[in-house]
């Protein structure tokens, strides 16, 4: 096992990714995204964050979250929001995933292990983030365009003007790697600060 030691300032930006046990598609399931939301919700009640930017894929999700001043523990939260969404979605776990032990220990694993995190250093590594975030349906072939997934903070941002109606391609979208370039155009990015 690898050394692998977390950021952990308080209060600052991360970035996370977080992925079902063997890439299940379980939030294709309404019961499992309604148990991830009210595990949020719990979560936060409990140990407050903002969500920066979100999106919730069926195997996986990205986040980029914010923490009070003083906190640095991300690792609670989403051990509290794994556990919850666990327990409230036993039914869905894929049994054969599982080894004899783990049935007869009743362990139900919906989740992988750990997740990742980044530590968002500056405006422009949020902006490389955030837009990664909105266009990663698109990246893994969901949807055609940014703005037909309904699982994402891409029309919070569009309403807030952090975004412009622009700011996705169309359906030519779907057959490139975030960042590349189409027709020699980089696609736009988010806006930082008041949108004029």
């Amino acid at each position: 096992m690898s050394n692998y030691r977390r950021a952990k300032t308080p209060g600052a930006t991360y970035f996370f990714t977080v992925v079902t046990h063997q890439r299940q598609s379980l939030f294709q399931i309404e019961c499992a995204r309604a148990a991830l939301r009210n595990a949020i919700h719990d979560a936060h009640n409990l140990l407050p964050f903002q969500i920066e930017a979100w999106v919730l894929l069926p195997d996986h999700l990205h986040a980029i979250w914010t923490l009070p001043p003083g906190d640095a523990d991300f690792s609670q939260r989403w051990s509290k929001i794994k556990r919850q969404t666990s327990r409230a979605c036993r039914h869905l776990i894929n049994h054969t995933l599982l080894m004899p032990g783990q049935i007869a220990k009743g362990e139900f694993k919906f989740w992988q292990r750990r997740f990742w995190e980044h530590q968002i250093r500056d405006d422009a590594d949020f902006v490389a983030h955030a837009d990664y975030i909105q266009w990663n349906p698109v990246k893994h072939g969901l949807a055609k365009c940014v703005g037909d997934w309904p699982h994402s903070t891409y029309h919070r941002f569009l309403a807030s003007r952090k975004y412009t109606g622009d700011w996705a391609f169309t359906e030519r979208a779907s057959n490139v790697e975030f960042g590349e370039q189409i027709g020699g155009q980089v696609r736009p990015t988010l806006r930082i600060g008041n949108a004029s």
